[in-house]
Protein backbone atom coordinates (compact mmCIF):
# COMPACT_ATOMS: atom_id res chain seq x y z
CA UNK A 1 0.00 0.00 0.00
CA UNK A 2 2.95 2.27 -0.20
CA UNK A 3 5.06 3.48 -3.29
CA UNK A 4 7.62 6.09 -3.41
CA UNK A 5 6.89 7.14 -7.03
CA UNK A 6 3.25 6.09 -7.62
CA UNK A 7 1.74 6.11 -11.57
CA UNK A 8 -1.26 8.57 -11.52
CA UNK A 9 -4.76 7.59 -10.33
CA UNK A 10 -2.72 5.60 -7.18
CA UNK A 11 -4.83 6.45 -3.87
CA UNK A 12 -2.78 4.86 -1.25
CA UNK A 13 0.33 6.00 0.58
CA UNK A 14 3.64 7.52 -0.78
CA UNK A 15 5.23 10.80 0.27
CA UNK A 16 3.12 14.10 0.62
CA UNK A 17 -0.35 11.93 0.24
CA UNK A 18 -3.20 11.67 2.51
CA UNK A 19 -4.81 8.18 3.28
CA UNK A 20 -7.39 6.94 5.84
CA UNK A 21 -5.80 4.11 7.67
CA UNK A 22 -8.66 1.34 8.07
CA UNK A 23 -10.58 1.52 11.40
CA UNK A 24 -8.16 4.09 12.33
CA UNK A 25 -7.09 7.55 11.41
CA UNK A 26 -6.01 9.94 8.29
CA UNK A 27 -2.27 10.00 7.73
CA UNK A 28 0.13 11.85 6.06
CA UNK A 29 3.73 10.30 4.67
CA UNK A 30 5.84 12.60 5.85
CA UNK A 31 9.58 11.03 5.38
CA UNK A 32 10.85 7.78 3.72
CA UNK A 33 13.44 5.98 5.71
CA UNK A 34 15.94 3.83 3.77
CA UNK A 35 18.97 1.26 4.44
CA UNK A 36 22.12 1.58 2.98
CA UNK A 37 21.24 -0.85 0.24
CA UNK A 38 18.18 1.95 -1.04
CA UNK A 39 15.43 -0.41 0.95
CA UNK A 40 12.47 1.35 2.52
CA UNK A 41 12.69 0.06 6.06
CA UNK A 42 10.61 3.00 7.50
CA UNK A 43 7.69 5.48 6.55
CA UNK A 44 8.06 8.44 9.36
CA UNK A 45 3.44 9.46 8.99
CA UNK A 46 1.57 12.39 11.11
CA UNK A 47 -2.21 11.23 11.84
CA UNK A 48 -5.02 14.20 12.06
CA UNK A 49 -6.61 13.24 15.96
CA UNK A 50 -9.71 14.43 14.27
CA UNK A 51 -10.71 11.92 11.69
CA UNK A 52 -10.94 8.83 14.25
CA UNK A 53 -12.56 6.04 11.95
CA UNK A 54 -14.00 9.25 9.33
CA UNK A 55 -16.70 9.98 11.74
CA UNK A 56 -17.91 13.19 11.39
CA UNK A 57 -15.00 14.55 9.32
CA UNK A 58 -16.09 16.64 6.58
CA UNK A 59 -12.88 16.15 4.30
CA UNK A 60 -12.69 13.03 2.21
CA UNK A 61 -9.65 11.06 1.08
CA UNK A 62 -9.90 8.40 -1.67
CA UNK A 63 -7.93 5.99 -0.59
CA UNK A 64 -8.26 3.72 2.53
CA UNK A 65 -5.62 1.20 4.06
CA UNK A 66 -4.83 -1.14 6.00
CA UNK A 67 -1.86 -2.51 7.65
CA UNK A 68 -0.35 -5.07 10.50
CA UNK A 69 2.14 -3.72 13.14
CA UNK A 70 5.78 -5.04 11.84
CA UNK A 71 6.82 -5.52 15.49
CA UNK A 72 4.01 -7.83 16.18
CA UNK A 73 3.20 -9.57 12.68
CA UNK A 74 3.33 -13.42 12.04
CA UNK A 75 4.76 -14.70 8.73
CA UNK A 76 2.73 -17.09 7.14
CA UNK A 77 2.93 -18.49 3.21
CA UNK A 78 -0.59 -17.75 1.15
CA UNK A 79 -1.47 -20.49 -2.05
CA UNK A 80 -2.70 -18.22 -4.50
CA UNK A 81 -4.66 -20.22 -6.94
CA UNK A 82 -5.35 -19.42 -10.66
CA UNK A 83 -6.80 -21.60 -13.68
CA UNK A 84 -5.29 -24.64 -14.63
CA UNK A 85 -5.88 -24.94 -17.63
CA UNK A 86 -5.01 -22.43 -20.29
CA UNK A 87 -6.59 -21.24 -23.00
CA UNK A 88 -6.65 -24.16 -25.21
CA UNK A 89 -7.93 -22.20 -28.56
CA UNK A 90 -5.62 -23.61 -31.62
CA UNK A 91 -4.83 -26.55 -29.19
CA UNK A 92 -5.12 -30.11 -30.04
CA UNK A 93 -6.51 -32.55 -27.44
CA UNK A 94 -2.85 -34.24 -28.32
CA UNK A 95 -1.42 -31.60 -26.44
CA UNK A 96 -2.66 -31.15 -23.24
CA UNK A 97 0.28 -30.81 -21.39
CA UNK A 98 1.12 -27.68 -22.95
CA UNK A 99 -2.29 -25.84 -21.71
CA UNK A 100 -1.46 -26.27 -18.08
CA UNK A 101 -0.88 -22.80 -16.65
CA UNK A 102 2.19 -22.56 -14.63
CA UNK A 103 1.26 -20.36 -12.70
CA UNK A 104 -2.06 -21.66 -11.13
CA UNK A 105 -0.62 -21.90 -8.13
CA UNK A 106 1.24 -18.84 -6.91
CA UNK A 107 3.09 -19.64 -3.09
CA UNK A 108 3.90 -15.93 -1.62
CA UNK A 109 4.76 -14.83 1.97
CA UNK A 110 2.39 -12.68 3.68
CA UNK A 111 2.17 -11.18 7.39
CA UNK A 112 -0.93 -11.07 9.52
CA UNK A 113 -2.18 -10.86 13.18
CA UNK A 114 -1.02 -12.96 15.51
CA UNK A 115 -4.38 -14.22 16.78
CA UNK A 116 -4.16 -15.85 13.54
CA UNK A 117 -1.95 -18.65 14.47
CA UNK A 118 -4.45 -19.60 16.47
CA UNK A 119 -6.48 -20.72 13.70
CA UNK A 120 -7.71 -24.21 13.21
CA UNK A 121 -7.19 -26.32 10.03
CA UNK A 122 -10.37 -25.36 7.51
CA UNK A 123 -10.81 -21.93 9.47
CA UNK A 124 -11.52 -19.30 6.88
CA UNK A 125 -11.12 -15.87 7.31
CA UNK A 126 -10.71 -12.51 4.59
CA UNK A 127 -7.85 -11.43 4.10
CA UNK A 128 -9.13 -7.37 3.06
CA UNK A 129 -8.74 -6.91 -0.54
CA UNK A 130 -7.34 -10.23 -1.54
CA UNK A 131 -9.93 -12.44 -0.86
CA UNK A 132 -11.29 -15.88 1.15
CA UNK A 133 -8.55 -17.91 2.78
CA UNK A 134 -8.59 -21.46 4.60
CA UNK A 135 -6.05 -22.89 6.80
CA UNK A 136 -4.54 -25.68 4.86
CA UNK A 137 -5.45 -28.99 7.23
CA UNK A 138 -2.16 -30.78 5.66
CA UNK A 139 0.81 -28.23 5.64
CA UNK A 140 -0.33 -25.71 8.04
CA UNK A 141 1.46 -25.90 11.39
CA UNK A 142 1.25 -23.56 14.62
CA UNK A 143 5.10 -22.30 13.68
CA UNK A 144 4.27 -22.16 10.37
CA UNK A 145 0.93 -21.34 9.06
CA UNK A 146 -0.33 -21.86 5.61
CA UNK A 147 -3.62 -20.46 4.42
CA UNK A 148 -5.15 -21.76 0.87
CA UNK A 149 -7.27 -19.47 -1.24
CA UNK A 150 -10.68 -20.55 -1.46
CA UNK A 151 -11.93 -17.26 -3.46
CA UNK A 152 -10.21 -14.35 -5.01
CA UNK A 153 -11.27 -10.45 -4.82
CA UNK A 154 -11.70 -8.62 -8.00
CA UNK A 155 -9.48 -5.87 -7.76
CA UNK A 156 -9.95 -2.26 -10.27
CA UNK A 157 -6.07 -1.80 -9.63
CA UNK A 158 -3.97 -2.14 -12.76
CA UNK A 159 -0.09 -1.37 -12.85
CA UNK A 160 0.74 0.39 -15.58
CA UNK A 161 4.58 -1.22 -15.30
Amino acid sequence: DFMEIPPKKYFRLFPGNEVRLRGAYFITCQEVIKDADGHVIELKCTYDPATKSGAGCERKVKGTIHWVDASHASEVELHLYDYLVEDDSGLTKDNFLERINPKSLEIVKAYIEPELLKAQPYQKFQFIRNGFFSVDPKYSTPEAPVFNQIVSLKSSWKPTN
